[in-house]
């Protein structure tokens, strides 16, 4: 089998039913989401697939890993902050063997355009971990025009050096990007603009250089990884909001559902341009793609029908959207059931990349090529959870779910109640006492949370009413 170009496109804090293709209702503007809709429509949609966290970082060492992100200290972080900047540890150590890492050994060229957020510089980054190219951030959030960090830090870097600073380096009056696509309007040049248009527009370069490598027999693996939704509440037209969220990017004071489906819109011309540039070099039959979201979504998001969202391990905070698309191999308008989380698919990517774990670093994620070829296929898929947080805990098996949250246990049966609702553990409580020792034993096998791992909430109650 010819072995595939691979993009892992990750969003950051999208809701379950944020997007048309799960359910998410259309804007005022129209359709949210018709690009990436149609990739589900050409490909496959899980329908019960989860996160390894319902917080970034976390999520994103599993992701790199293909293991349980306990294992490491920097992912015990809830999640990793600017605080952590000079930190030996709180980060991916380079020797940890890497999904990058291995597809480079075998043989693919590998990128990471987009969100980092796996600690800094000198003890990590990308380039240190697998990644050949890297154009992106390092923190968990920036402003998408002035692209500083929540520290006031300019933080947009291509490899190991900053890119200009947006506010020291303007384009010539009138310059635009020659990468503008229909469907969206042409925007600043290269490193200066609105962040998630700037992601796209490298990602379009990042094809169209590695096209004819590619069509040569040297696959490339990209990962995409954008900041959107993720607040600050800032459109293509909200260049003027930047002043007056510099001091706080959680921008509790404003944002709206209008606004954020906006960002979603954004993103997904994006997509669209990335696609269209797949197909204009030929490629689009042989690429696997791959998108999902860090975590569950976030205050103005849509989780509908499930309850909570990040931070909780409640189904609004783990369950997220999934979508795979592969033309020649993944049969189009194809939907799954089955139970597989964020390290699932990194293991997956690996498998059909042709490359090989470590020896010494075995894997937690499982291989989800069968189901790429047959969506029909399924396999029993127990996964856990655990949280710092609010001391949570969850176990997800067949239809049942255990849930541990400030002490409170709960027991549901996930595939007749979605939204968590119908506590079951007082009329089974020998399956509840059965899942807690299943989860017990698990955790035995994890590094404890030490007592100096912080939890980073940004807000709270006397911000705004909780969910």
């Amino acid at each position: 089998m010819k072995r595939p170009n691979i993009i892992y496109i990750v969003s950051d804090d999208l809701g379950y039913a944020d997007l048309g293709c799960y359910g998410g209702r259309p804007a005022g503007f129209g359709a949210v989401s018709p690009n990436i809709d149609a990739l589900a429509a050409g490909g496959l949609k899980l329908t019960e697939g989860y996160s390894n966290s319902p917080v970034c970082s976390p999520t994103r060492f599993a992701m790199a890993t293909m293991r349980y992100q306990y294992r490491l200290r920097g992912a015990l972080e809830e999640p990793i902050n600017s605080r952590s900047k000079g930190s030996a540890t709180l980060g991916l150590p380079p020797e940890i063997p890497t999904l990058p890492s291995l597809l480079k050994d075998a043989g693919y060229r590998t990128a990471l355009i987009g969100k980092w957020h796996l600690g800094y510089p000198p003890h990590f980054g990308p380039l240190r971990s697998g990644y050949e190219e890297f154009f992106g951030i390092l923190a968990g959030g920036v402003d998408y025009f002035t692209h500083c960090s929540s520290s006031g830090d300019h933080d947009l870097y291509i490899g190991d050096v900053l890119a200009p600073d947006p506010g020291e380096a303007r384009p010539p009056e009138g310059a635009q990007s020659s990468l503008g696509r229909p469907g969206g309007r042409l925007v600043p040049h290269k490193e200066v603009g609105y962040l998630t248009d700037v992601f796209s527009n490298k990602a379009v370069e990042h094809v169209k250089a590695r096209a004819a490598e590619a069509r040569a027999g040297t696959p490339f693996f990209l990962s995409l990884h954008y900041t959107a939704p993720h607040w600050p509440w800032e459109t293509r037209d909200d260049a003027h909001v930047a002043p007056e969220v510099a001091k706080n990017l959680f921008h509790l004071h404003g944002g709206s559902v209008e606004a954020y489906r906006r960002m979603i819109h954004h993103m997904d011309e994006g997509i669209g341009w990335l696609v269209a540039a797949l197909r204009e070099e030929g490629l689009l039959e042989d690429t696997l793609i791959v998108f999902t979201s860090d975590n569950g979504g976030e205050r103005f998001s849509d989780n509908w029908p499930l309850v909570g969202g990040k931070m909780d391990l409640t189904e609004g905070g783990i369950r997220v959207p999934w979508i795979a698309h592969w033309p020649a191999v993944i049969p189009a308008g194809a939907e799954s059931g089955q139970h597989a989380m964020t390290m699932d698919w990194s293991a997956t990517m690996l498998d059909v990349g042709g490359g090989r774990p470590h020896p010494d670093h075995p894997l937690d994620g499982v291989s989800l090529h069968a189901l790429l070829r047959d969506p029909g296929h399924r396999f029993e898929r127990p996964m856990f959870w655990r949280m710092n947080h609010r001391s949570q805990r969850a176990l997800r098996e067949g239809p049942w779910k255990y849930l541990m949250v400030d002490g409170n246990e709960y027991l549901f049966d996930i595939s007749a109640d979605a939204r968590e609702r119908a506590n079951r553990a007082p009329l089974e409580p020998q399956r509840l006492a059965d899942m807690r020792e299943r989860w017990l034993a698990w955790n035995a096998g994890m590094p404890p949370i030490p007592p100096d791992a912080t939890v980073s909430l940004g807000y709270g109650a006397k911000d705004m009413p909780a969910r």
